[in-house]
């Protein structure tokens, strides 16, 4: 069955979405989540924050920071601002909330990781291995996503 969408090209393998592909999107949005994420922990923590407040501010950081770092390479291209928010808002904010979810959920289970605080190698461990399994759980969903022509295929018509 042939692709009409024309974004075989892209992935390389005639139609079908190589795991490779889903794996280098989800590290994309793994990395702007964990910036916001660690930002936020940071912020929330040094103000004495409630851990609702503090992950209500991670999570709202991975957000910004994963739709920043799609934006970045989509205005190399020459792309308008507006443009390139509304590429970033489709590339990204399925796999930015399967991430979150997954995240702070792995966090909220560890026993103690968010009471732990930022000099303890209990909170960072948890940490680490929240965004382990959330980029575990949410590689499969951008694969899926991609071979539809969503997700983070519709930055790739950018990258040239």
């Amino acid at each position: 069955m042939r692709h009409e969408h024309g974004h075989e090209g892209h992935h390389g393998h005639g139609g079908g979405v190589g795991w490779g592909m889903a794996a280098s999107a989800t590290l994309h949005c793994l990395t702007g989540c964990a910036i916001g994420e660690v930002l936020g922990m940071v912020i929330g923590t040094a103000l004495g924050w409630g851990t609702v407040a503090t992950i209500v501010l991670a999570v709202a950081l991975a957000f910004v920071f994963g739709y920043a770092l799609t934006m970045r390479g989509v205005l190399k291209a020459g792309v308008g601002f507006r443009q390139a928010l509304k590429v970033a808002l489709a590339a990204d904010t399925v796999s930015i909330i399967v991430m979150e979810v997954v995240d702070n959920g792995v966090m909220l289970v560890v026993p103690g990781a968010m009471d732990a605080g930022l000099a303890t190698g209990l909170f960072w461990g948890a940490l680490a291995f929240a965004f382990a399994v959330a980029f575990v759980i949410t590689v499969p969903v951008n694969k899926w996503l991609i071979a539809r022509g969503r997700g983070h295929a519709v930055v790739h018509a950018y990258h040239h």
